[in-house]
């Protein structure tokens, strides 16, 4: 190492090819650590970096590089004084060094809070802002990756976000976003990202509100649900799936902004999705789940559309492909059946009622418990589910959790209920709008 770096300071012929074979040493772990530790090395690829050699400087750029993916912090402390150099890049060369630039400030990111607090008051937000108009998908990709690095630091609430709120960012990075479906682009699924980490700190919806982001990305989950053909496109679940928390998360956090979007092919859109990501992707099944729940928590429209789309059979069908979907699943049930009796039909339930008994079998006392609770609920508003239930064998259903302490008080009122109708009732609606998904 010690070697190489006087090829480099040297200035002979060979500088050029000591500076490659120092870059490809600094692949090794432990190499980094030994070169930041010798004196002037960083001082002396600083100097080439800065330098008016194209190609010594592009070198340069990729030795810091590749220093930055070190995971030791006193690595990415060792390279704090190029970072404004780094800044100061962004905005010219070629399309190849500057997005070279920005995964190596993204890189030391990550690592090192010392490099974040450096990068603030040096301006990163601004130089940023200037580079989102860039119309090059590479430039774009690579600064989504330092934007999402940064929103996901500790100190981003309070200190970041803010400042990307006063910026141009949301509003670029919400069109690009929504601009991203037909190409799948890299840089529209890091955007998504970007934004879904702004909607988390909880500080940031009235702002993106304002922005039009409910029904921008509504329709982009419309757009995205009618382009999927038999087969989606590898890695449009990618660009699915901070869509779909962006929109659950405004929504958790906002009351009475449903109304932005009651639209019933919203309802048709995910369960396309649902339907298209199954198999191949089955990660995506909680984030829809996850969405529909915060859709139908309060208002009855996306309920009532719900069952009039006679949508229910395809959503009892995810009650066994996992236990957060079989929770997600009856949770859902229990927003429409909390509406009342107009909702809880005996037409709309009959399919139900079969798919619940194997529900309250499982050993898994969230699933039985929420199972119970919408048997309550049906019990409550439509009496006859209560007697269908009973044929079907529910008595010995409810039977096994007598002796469970969480559930045998749920469990001995509902036995009440299908013995004599109708019945107490040792249950309260417990479901409200979920928390952000983060």
């Amino acid at each position: 190492v010690l070697e190489l770096l006087r090829g480099v300071q040297r200035g002979s012929e060979d500088r050029r090819r000591s500076l490659s074979h120092l870059r490809r040493a600094l692949q090794n772990k432990e190499t980094q650590q030994k070169f930041v530790r010798l004196d002037g090395s960083i001082r002396t690829l600083i100097g080439l970096f800065t330098s008016s050699l194209a190609d010594m400087q592009l070198e340069a750029a990729r030795c810091l590089h590749e220093l930055s993916h070190s995971s030791d912090p006193a690595v990415a402390e060792a390279c704090l004084p190029a970072t404004s150099y780094l800044l100061t890049y962004l905005s010219g060369h070629s399309v190849v060094f500057t997005e070279l630039c920005l995964y190596t400030l993204g890189n030391l990111i990550v690592e090192s809070e010392a490099v974040r607090k450096q990068l603030l008051p040096q301006g990163i937000i601004p130089v940023l802002a200037s580079c989102i108009q860039s119309p090059h998908e590479a430039v774009l990709e690579g600064l989504g990756y330092v934007l999402s690095q940064l929103l996901q630091a500790k100190e981003s609430p309070a200190e970041i976000i803010p400042l990307v709120l006063d910026s141009v960012l949301p509003q670029h990075m919400l069109r690009l976003v929504c601009s991203g479906l037909k190409a799948g682009t890299g840089a529209a699924v890091e955007f998504a990202w970007c934004l879904h980490y702004i909607v988390c700190s909880h500080t940031a919806n009235a702002a993106l509100l304002s922005l039009g982001a409910l029904p921008a990305l509504t329709s982009l989950l419309l757009d995205l649900a009618s382009e999927i053909p038999q087969n989606a496109p590898e890695g449009l679940e990618l660009l699915v799936c901070p869509v779909l928390r962006c929109l659950g998360n405004l929504l958790a956090e906002e009351t009475g902004c449903e109304s932005q979007i009651e639209d019933e092919r919203l309802l048709i859109a995910l369960f396309l999705i649902l339907q298209s990501f199954l198999q191949q992707h089955p990660f995506i099944i909680p984030e829809c789940l996850w969405l529909l729940n915060n859709l139908t928590a309060d208002k009855p429209f996306f309920c009532s559309a719900l069952l009039s789309l006679e949508l229910l059979p395809a959503l009892l069908q995810l009650l066994p492909c996992s236990q957060m979907a079989s929770v997600l699943v009856l949770t859902i049930l229990c927003n429409i059946a909390e509406k009342g009796p107009a909702y809880c039909q005996q037409r709309h339930w009959q399919p139900a009622l079969p798919l619940l008994l194997p529900a309250l079998a499982l050993p898994d006392t969230e699933v039985v418990g929420q199972c119970l609770e919408l048997l309550h609920l049906l019990f409550l508003h439509c009496p006859e589910a209560a007697a269908d239930f009973l044929r079907q064998g529910g008595h010995g259903a409810l039977e096994q959790h007598q002796s469970t302490p969480e559930l045998q008080e749920r469990a001995r009122a509902l036995l009440d209920v299908v013995r004599q109708l109708p019945g107490a009732s040792a249950f309260s609606p417990c479901h409200p709008t979920l928390s952000t998904f983060s």
